[in-house]
């Protein structure tokens, strides 16, 4: 008995494809990606986009049955459009399906299901080849065959088909049932909604030696898993939040594959309002291939004027009972932000994304030193950044004092409380730090050793200077009311 192989089935799918290209029906008219006049696609944030897929046809006087090969794998059927832009008007759709059962050979065998195949065995000892006719009981998880009186799992030969059923094709297909008055070749657009495709946005920055400056450049990175490619396509992206129902069903009907990485040209995309979102438009052609990544440049700009930060931020849990010790060797963040507006070298609407941030060593090497998620950032807004913590700058906290105050009244009660903060500093130079407290209820500062403001209504807000390889203890003590 001889195995089953894919090759061989392979062999025998490609010979019935080659001389019965499927059984559609004989009047059908194939359209392909060679009839493809131009092909537009807009692409949002959330996994969604609208192609526009503008061909050249031909088609007949009455009815069409029109096969638009080489759409995307993942459309949504429903949201398909076809018009005529030459002739407006000329022809009325009917009808439209959505053949995605794509022919491969586990497909064509389970549509052989209940049908008659041949079997070809070639005996290894003579070379010559005997048929018998076979029934197919099943193609669940393996192969039952009725060859004659017997029952037999597995394929003992070559499997022949006698065609291919009129639902499988070779590559995803929206079949339009139509009405047609003119017989000339026009040009007809078809748009429609799919997923499989996305973008994202991606920055890098490299801040200056004084790191009161930096060079900021942003990437979109394009991702087509839907199926389809889109040559020489007109793209746009929409950065904001669209609302979208959700599906009661969405089967995935593909795989997303191995990718491949392409980077294209440095071409700043040119921005603009659209409802309450911002459209980007690339301005030249480009090709988004099946299961591919691909990234373009989105904005370049360069001595940016930032500013970095170091933060050590309390919580509000300590001040309405005793503690003690709070913490050694606290660390201290590290932010950087910048102002997104014409006057700082920007002004363009920030899609949001990654932002990594570079600074160069003392050999010139640049260093990736942290990266944040940033939002949608409007023109005039500011973008700030965590880096990370400072590994040189630490910070003791103790509560030196705790008590309970008589209540002021009923409902309420009163504490008074006091904390001590050591900050230290390793590096050969001065620094500032933002030590941000919020303290809950009703408060007051009573004493401190340095003056802090009301950052908001529930923040003391210090800025603490600390020498070179030294210290500095700040002191306060607060009253706080619930």
């Amino acid at each position: 008995m001889f195995k089953f192989t894919l090759s061989a089935i392979v062999c025998c799918v490609a010979a019935i494809y080659a001389t019965s290209i499927y059984a559609a029906d004989a009047d059908e008219v194939r359209n392909t990606l060679q009839d493809q006049q131009e092909v537009a696609v807009t692409i949002y944030n959330n996994d969604l986009a609208l192609v526009k897929d503008q061909r050249k046809v031909k088609l007949k006087s009455g009815l069409n049955s029109l096969a638009l090969r080489d759409v995307s794998a993942q459309i949504q059927p429903e949201t398909a459009l076809l018009r005529s832009l030459s002739n407006a008007g000329s022809f009325s759709v009917l009808e439209q399906n959505f053949d995605f059962d794509l022919l491969t050979p586990e497909k064509l065998l389970e549509k052989y299901v209940g049908k008659t195949v041949s079997i070809i065995k070639t005996n290894p000892a003579t070379g010559v080849e005997s048929t018998e006719q076979a029934e197919v009981l099943s193609a669940n998880n393996g192969v039952v065959l009725k060859i004659g009186n017997r029952i037999e799992t597995g394929v003992p030969g070559r499997i022949v088909y006698n065609d291919v059923p009129a639902n499988l094709r070779d590559r995803p297909t929206l079949v339009v049932q139509l009405n047609n008055k003119n017989t000339n070749e026009q040009n007809v657009e078809l748009s429609y909604l799919t997923t499989g495709l996305g973008w994202k946005a991606d920055y890098v920055a490299e801040l200056n030696p004084a790191e009161d400056k930096l060079d900021l450049s942003g990437w979109v990175t394009l991702t087509n898993s839907s199926g389809a490619s889109y040559r020489n396509a007109k793209l746009q992206l929409v950065a904001g939040d669209v609302n979208r129902v959700a599906p009661q069903h969405a089967p995935a009907i593909r795989a997303l594959r191995k990718t491949e990485m392409m980077m294209a040209d440095v071409v700043p995309m040119a921005e603009e309002s659209l409802l309450e979102y911002h459209l980007y438009t690339l301005d030249r052609p480009t090709t988004l291939s099946e299961n591919q990544t691909k990234q373009v440049a989105l904005l370049s700009a360069t001595n940016v004027p930032a500013r970095k930060e170091l933060v050590l931020r309390g919580t509000d849990y300590y001040y309405q009972s005793s503690y003690g010790d709070l913490g050694q060797k606290m660390k201290v963040g590290v932010f950087v932000e910048f102002d997104n507006k014409e006057s700082s070298k920007l002004g363009m609407p920030l899609p949001k994304g990654i932002l990594r941030v570079y600074k160069k060593d003392s050999a010139g090497n640049a260093q990736f030193v942290g990266e944040d998620a940033i939002d949608h950032t409007p023109k005039n807004e500011t973008v700030r950044l965590k880096l990370g913590e400072a590994f040189d700058v630490t910070a003791d906290k103790k509560q030196t004092d705790f008590k309970k105050l008589p209540n002021p009244a009923k409902g309420n009660n009163l504490y008074e409380s006091a904390y001590e903060i050591t900050l230290k500093n390793a590096k050969k130079e001065r620094v500032i730090i933002s030590v941000q407290e919020p303290i809950p209820g009703d408060w007051k500062i009573l004493k401190e050793s340095q003056s802090s403001t009301k950052a908001t209504s529930n923040t003391a807000l210090w800025k603490v200077e600390v020498p070179a390889e030294g210290s500095t203890t700040l002191s306060y003590r607060v009253q706080v009311k619930y």
